[in-house]
């Protein structure tokens, strides 16, 4: 089952006195239910419109979208109940109680207190929840708006840019508790970010978006699988000595601590027979295997 679907979404913003800015062109995006779903791009991709325009924020110009399984925006009052989203920083009354705030939201959506406290366990704020919000960190006011759009059980869960401004300690703290939201077989989430570590660390499947297209689409793993960095690691006897003759023979060679990445390998017997006319003869020549970072550049290279 598909709980976002995006087919041929054009979307441009006019602006005065200049061409109009084109945030998609053509986005053609499928999120499967369960698990964790990154939606990576640079800034300007396109992700905080996509999500936008599936909350029925802005309206598209062309193509179609369904939400759990309904058209959007014709049916979104249908399927807006199950579905939560933390767009932007979450506003809350800065001298209530981090309790008081989910229990204001909870009376005007219809949910009991029973489910503020579940959600405040949820995200591990039960021994700090009658604090006052400003006195909260910025990764715990963070998780609060996780929480308060947690309040209706929702199958999907839209989270953009949800580490944006926090330190690392806050970053850590909202990664782990979208792992365990995650792969907790209740709710889908829909991550969307720039932090390439964010996403390799706690997603399942991953979609790219380079000026307002999907470049690529599938598991992490299919992902990664699908590029080459073309590097490999290399162990010789002689660590110096093999250094100084790649480096002579034009090869790029930096430190990995206890081995050498030599870049763009393109004929590892080249490099065995460079090393092994001069009496290194190696220990290890493995590939590098490449890592989100790696293929997002070279994949949002390859559109500009």
């Amino acid at each position: 089952m598909t709980v976002i679907e995006v087919a041929g979404a054009h979307k441009a913003y006019r602006r005065p006195r200049r061409p109009p800015e084109r945030a998609l062109n053509g986005l053609d995006l499928t999120v499967a239910s369960g698990g964790v779903h990154g939606f990576l791009g640079p800034n300007g991709s396109g992700k905080t419109t996509t999500i936008r325009m599936l909350l029925g924020l802005v309206s598209a110009d062309s193509g179609e979208m369904r939400l759990l399984g309904e058209p959007v925006p014709r049916a979104l009052p249908a399927v807006i109940a199950s579905v939560g989203a933390l767009v932007e920083t979450p506003l809350f009354f800065p001298n209530f109680s981090g309790r008081l705030n989910l229990r204001l939201l909870a009376e005007t959506a219809g949910v009991s207190r029973s489910r503020v406290e579940e959600c405040l366990e949820l995200v591990d704020l039960s021994g700090r929840a009658d604090d006052r919000f400003k006195a909260y960190s910025l990764g715990m006011k963070q998780r609060l708006g996780i929480a308060a759009a947690l309040l209706k059980s929702p199958r999907l869960l839209i989270l953009d840019e949800p580490s944006n401004g926090l330190d690392p300690a806050g970053i850590k703290e909202v990664r782990q508790l979208i792992q365990r939201l995650g792969h907790d077989g209740r709710t889908t989430v829909f991550l969307s970010s720039h932090q390439l570590s964010e996403v390799q660390q706690v997603c399942d499947h991953v979609s790219i978006l380079a000026r307002g297209r999907c470049v690529a689409t599938g598991p992490v793993s299919e992902v990664l699988a699908g590029q080459s960095t073309g590097d490999v690691r290399l162990r010789a006897p002689d660590p110096a000595a093999a250094k100084q003759l790649l480096e002579a023979a034009g090869y790029t060679v930096t430190s990995l601590g206890d081995a050498w990445r030599v870049h763009r390998a393109t004929g590892p017997g080249a490099i065995t027979r460079l090393l092994a006319e001069n009496g290194q003869y190696l220990t290890e020549l493995s590939p590098i295997a490449a890592d989100l970072e790696s293929v997002f550049l070279e994949l949002t290279r390859e559109q500009t």
